[in-house]
Parts: C-alpha cells; sequence; structure tokens
C-alpha cells in the first residue's frame, strides 16, 4: 500500500474518531497555504511568520469547529435531507447567517489581531470593503453550498469547505489587508 494511499486511511479514521479536532487541524493546514500564497501575492518577500500563525489559529480555533458545528446543526433542522428545495433552503441559511458572519469575523481578525490596526481604521476598512466582499461571497458561495449539501456527506462538509476557503482566503486577505503593512509586521 502506499504512503498516500495509507495517509489517506489514517486521516478518514481520525475524522471519524475525532470529527471536531480533524476538521479544525486541517481548517488550520488550508489557512496556512492560504496565508502562504497571499503574501507571496501581496509581494511580501520574506514570509512573516507571526501572520502566518495567526491565520492558522483562526483556522484552527475559529473556521473549522465553526464549520463543524454548523453543518451538524443545518442536517438537524433539514433532518438530512438532499431534494433540491431542501438544499436550497440550507443554502439560503448558509448565505444569510454564515457567510455574512464569518466574513465580518475575519475582516475583524485580520484588522485587530494579526495587523494590530487601531479599532477606528478597521472599522472604516470594514465600511469600504465589506459590501464588496459580501457581494462576490454572494456570486461564489452559493454555488458551493449548493454542490456540499447536494452531493457530499455531513462528514466531508467541512473539509470541502475548507479546501475552497483556502482559495476564498486568499481573496480576503488581499482585501482585509492595508495598503501599508506596520512596521513591526515587516520583521518575521
Amino acid at each position: 500500500m502506499s504512503i498516500a494511499k495509507r495517509g489517506l486511511q489514517q486521516y478518514l479514521l481520525q475524522l471519524q474518531q475525532h470529527p471536531l479536532r480533524t476538521k479544525a487541524l486541517t481548517a488550520g493546514v488550508l489557512s496556512a497555504i492560504s496565508d502562504i500564497v497571499s503574501q507571496k501575492l501581496s509581494g511580501i518577500q520574506k514570509l512573516q511568520i507571526r501572520r502566518l500563525l495567526l491565520k492558522v489559529l483562526f483556522g484552527c480555533a475559529y473556521l473549522g469547529p465553526f464549520g463543524h458545528f454548523y453543518h451538524l446543526l443545518l442536517d438537524k433542522l433539514f433532518k438530512g435531507k438532499k431534494d433540491s428545495a431542501t438544499v436550497g433552503k440550507k443554502v439560503l441559511l448558509e448565505q444569510v447567517t454564515a457567510s455574512p458572519w464569518n466574513n465580518l469575523m475575519f475582516m475583524l481578525y485580520y484588522g485587530l489581531i494579526i495587523e494590530g490596526r487601531p479599532w477606528v481604521n478597521v472599522k472604516t476598512k470594514i465600511k469600504t470593503e465589506y459590501p464588496t466582499v459580501q457581494y462576490a461571497s454572494w456570486t461564489f458561495w452559493p454555488v458551493i453550498g449548493w454542490i456540499n449539501h447536494r452531493h457530499v456527506p455531513l462528514q466531508f462538509r467541512v473539509i470541502v469547505q475548507s479546501a475552497v476557503a483556502m482559495c476564498w482566503g486568499i481573496f480576503l486577505s488581499l482585501k482585509a489587508r492595508s495598503v501599508t503593512p506596520l512596521p513591526s509586521l515587516k520583521q518575521n
């Protein structure tokens, strides 16, 4: 048996035995990949380790657990149904609750924690950029939500969402960042 196949089997076993922990760690790893790419795309020459670790923390402590419990809640509310009408309701509910909340949480976390900006600057950034971010989210995520709720088993939905969110995180990082980095963040 190949190393990749054994690794996948071990991952699936961990997902079955420890779903929350596995989804949290997966979201953290995918957040790391997302941040490395977004740092390179934004022209940062030397990888900012502090920023990277804070993005991993966001993925592990927030994104993975939030997705885990949110998908369990949706499945309970809609009794695991996958017919078109139910999937449409799940996607709609997700887009009017989790989507705006997650985008706002990311922008707050990025500005206040990762960049260490004062509240007034973060608030101004959110006022100017959040509508664009949320509009973009509503043009992109409903398709992913439809596929996820319709075709992906419950235990894999957060993983699929996290994998796609890796790309979305690059977009969010580029939108949320300040034009000029703080001097203290140039170190690392």
